[in-house]
């Protein structure tokens, strides 16, 4: 039975391309029958990853039958799995996140999980000298995940053997990091196509603080101003967000990568309160401004309070 190897829902590049290079790993290194799958539509950047180094969208997965043998990546977190997940065979799991309980195995399984910026950068440790074997498309795909999870270096995240092993492929591939970072965050930047609950959804994860679930949702830009144009209609979709996902309330951070600094959404008390309480600030509008906050998992999600 073919192994489908995929990420977590509402993909991201990470969630995109890991998917696409462990599977070609297992196919024509390990000889593993295998299948890279989303659970979601990609974001404009990782559509233009795919599009840049000409590798197929991989098919979006709609029901997960029980017993498929499974590797998971890019996340551990059942709640951004398929609700019957742990019907199906986990043969083992790559992520750079936080442990998450709820996961059910077989069997002893392979797990990886290195406190690291990327899934990719994982990836290339593992694959290691038959990385040499690897297609364009493949080191391309994972330079690509690796300088989106870092914001090419500019998050928190990032750390040496990120920046070493995406300096190696773009010396590899021949690629200006510069250059190549600026156009995939100008094709994440252009949103325009997507309605304001997509928006909200787009980059997303579920969080429980304190027994409130929160939706914690990211937006990373290099043009913030016309998401900001859009504040309004973003706040007045976020109850109905909230209530169609069962959380008390969606937090919205647009990141402004250039000048590394994010903007939070404030559309009520609870929210203000959950600003001044987690990151000191001082909150007079509908927005705030966070200097320095660039990444969820390492600086919004551990400093939430109520």
């Amino acid at each position: 039975m073919t192994t489908l190897v995929f990420g977590h829902k509402n993909p991201d590049t990470d969630s995109t391309g890991s998917p696409i290079i462990w599977a070609w790993y297992l196919n024509q290194i390990k000889s593993v029958e295998a299948k890279p799958v989303l659970l979601g539509e990609p974001n404009t950047e990782a559509l233009f990853v795919l599009d840049h180094w000409d590798l197929e969208k991989p098919e979006i997965m709609t029901d997960l039958a029980a017993d498929t043998p499974v590797v998971i990546v890019d996340t551990n977190n059942p709640g951004e799995l398929p609700d019957n997940i742990n019907d199906a065979d986990i043969r083992g799991i790559i992520d750079h996140h936080r442990l998450v309980a709820g996961l059910e195995t077989r069997g002893p399984i392979e797990i990886n999980i290195e406190p690291l910026a990327c899934t990719a950068t994982i990836m290339y440790k593992m694959i290691g000298d038959d990385l040499a074997q690897a297609p364009r498309g493949i080191k391309g795909a994972m330079l690509s995940c690796i300088l989106s999870d870092t914001l090419e270096f500019r998050s928190p995240t990032t750390t040496q053997e990120d920046t070493a092993i995406a300096h190696a492929l773009a010396e590899d591939l021949g690629v200006d990091i510069s250059a190549f970072a600026a156009e995939m965050f100008a094709a994440k930047s252009d949103v325009s196509a997507f309605s304001e609950p997509e928006l909200l959804r787009m980059d997303s994860k579920e969080f429980d603080l304190d027994g409130t679930g929160l939706r914690v949702s990211v937006l990373e830009t290099t043009s913030p101003a016309p998401l900001l144009a859009r504040k309004d209609a973003l706040m007045a979709a976020m109850p109905g967000v909230a209530k169609e996902d069962g959380a008390a309330q969606v937090l919205l951070f647009i990141v402004d990568i250039l000048k590394e600094e994010a903007t939070l959404l404030v559309p009520n008390d609870m929210v203000k309160q959950i600003a001044e309480n987690s990151f000191g600030a001082s909150v007079a509008s509908d927005t705030v401004v966070l200097p320095g906050i660039m990444s969820r998992k390492k600086q919004i999600i551990p400093n939430l309070k109520l």
